[in-house]
């Protein structure tokens, strides 16, 4: 069984592991923490960068010789490959610890089996510790692995009465600087963000990230425009970022040399989202932010395509406009997509709600 000391200390690499969002994709966040043979910690590390030294390997190296006859805390299976870096199950048989305690198990083919060949070597292995909370940190990666196609999240900001724009259209700005600058963030730890036509024409936005310090990588710029209604001078073309424009396969998109289009399956309500979802994961893209208005919401809804929910309620009410999510397929309240509520966080005047979809049954 773990020690208090081994539950704390994976507590802090949960913690350390949240450091490299944004800029270890593809591959997983991960922290470590080493205790020495007397339960203090020696040293912490996290994976910081894709194809930079793992968190075991940071972490082994501040601890140096207090390593030795120590512990390992680990939030992901130390892996058994070799990539572009050595395996971390290695390591930390040749920095003679003799214990390893890890979250969650790799679920990877090529990576997995790293506890096994820890045990082989005489090392006491144990798994499990925190696994959920390890989990949730890791959720991107984890579902890219095992699902195959990227993790989304989907974030959209309304009045109290769920109304993302007045009557009239306008619609800047419904929420605060506050929630606007904690979008950036979330820009900043996805790998694309994707909106629709409908939000191209409406608010001509950007989509790259400001105001963030740290580091991450630009995301991918995605523009799901079914019929490439999109001009050349819109300002997701520019040189900030990578921009990629979605089309159906049939389209004409002649008027737009030199811009990065995938052509996919065309469907009565647009292109196709798991075909969407298909291509993006072909690119490396682990992570989606969808900022798409409600058409597009409404599309991945339907398609089951959304694993996360983060909301910005700003206090005002409009009374008239539309409302954040569209037609969705769902006709009866016996057939809602219920969530399970994580986090409910005061950003300004707004309320930030983070929510899963339900895994249980309503009965």
């Amino acid at each position: 069984m773990a020690t208090p000391g081994e539950a704390d200390a994976m507590r802090r690499a949960i913690e350390l592991a949240a450091r490299g969002m944004g800029s270890t994709s593809p591959n997983p966040v991960v922290g470590a923490v080493i205790l020495d043979a007397h339960g203090e910690i020696a040293g912490e590390g996290w994976h910081q960068r894709a194809g930079g030294p793992h968190a075991e390997v940071h972490a082994l190296r501040a601890a140096g010789d207090a390593a030795r006859g120590g512990t390992a805390v680990v939030t992901l299976e130390p892996c058994n490959h070799t990539g572009r870096t050595g395996p971390c199950a290695q390591a930390l048989i040749a920095a003679g610890v003799s214990r390893v305690v890890y979250a969650v198990a790799d679920p990877t083919p090529a990576a997995t089996g790293g506890g096994a060949t820890l045990a082989a070597a005489g090392i006491d292995v144990e798994s499990g510790l925190l696994e959920a909370e390890a989990a949730r940190g890791n959720e991107v990666w984890l579902t890219a692995s095992r699902e195959q196609r990227p993790f989304v999240v989907w974030k959209y900001a309304s009045t109290l009465d769920g109304r993302i724009a007045a009557a009239d259209g306008t619609s800047r700005w419904i929420s605060s600087a506050a929630s606007r600058a904690d979008v950036h963030r979330l820009r900043a730890e996805s790998d694309a963000v994707v909106v629709g036509s409908g939000t191209l024409r409406a608010d001509d936005p950007h989509l790259a990230v400001r105001g963030v310090a740290g580091t991450f990588t630009q995301p991918l710029r995605v523009v799901v425009d079914t019929n490439a209604k999109i001009t050349p001078g819109a300002r997701v073309l520019d040189g900030t970022a990578p921009t990629l424009v979605a089309v159906a396969e049939d389209t004409d998109t002649a008027h737009l040399p030199g811009v990065d289009v995938a052509r996919l399956p065309r469907t009565g309500s647009g292109v196709s989202v798991p075909g969407l979802l298909a291509e993006l994961y072909g690119r490396g893209v682990r992570s989606v932010l969808l900022e798409g208005g409600p058409t597009l919401a409404g599309a991945f809804v339907a398609a089951g395509a959304v694993d996360k929910v983060v909301g910005y309620l700003a206090p005002a009410l409009l009374g008239a406009g539309p409302a954040a999510l569209g037609d969705a397929g769902i006709t009866t309240i016996a057939h809602a997509l219920r969530l399970d509520v994580a986090e409910i966080e005061r950003i300004g005047p707004d309320l930030r709600i983070t929510a899963y979809p339900s895994r249980t049954e309503e009965n």
